[in-house]
């Protein structure tokens, strides 16, 4: 089961988390925390993992609209995209598939949010 949507993307990995992060704003989402896994994987367990950034994106009208049609929806929010870095060397992005996430709550007054926000996420990654 695919959950996600994703890219490949041009550039040193700290360049694509930027161009990311521009892109979500040009796209009415603020990036609520930016958990550097990386880091803290060397931190707290010493472990080497390869680059990989999670971006907690939120585009404050659409959540507010959310959760006035479903209360409990902030358990989902706020839909994460990450950036990582294969192993060959490649800058993969990925979204989270709105459609799958908002899905579960089975609710089809989200399914205009859910639509603009999957189209929302579709131009970032082609901007990428």
């Amino acid at each position: 089961m695919t959950y996600t949507t994703q890219t490949e993307a041009d550039g040193a990995f700290d360049d694509v988390v930027e161009r990311t992060v521009d892109a979500l704003e040009a796209e009415g989402f603020g990036v609520l925390c930016d958990i550097d896994v990386r880091a803290t994987f060397a931190e707290k367990l010493g472990e080497e993992f390869r680059q990989y950034r999670i971006l907690g994106a939120c585009n404050p009208q659409l959540a507010y609209d959310g959760l006035e049609a479903e209360i409990e929806l902030g358990a989902l929010l706020p839909c994460n995209v990450v950036v990582y870095e294969r192993d060959d060397g490649t800058v993969v992005v990925s979204a989270v598939d709105p459609g799958r996430l908002v899905g579960i709550a089975d609710n089809p007054d989200l399914d205009p949010i859910t639509e603009d926000v999957s189209e929302r996420f579709e131009r970032v990654l082609d901007s990428l």
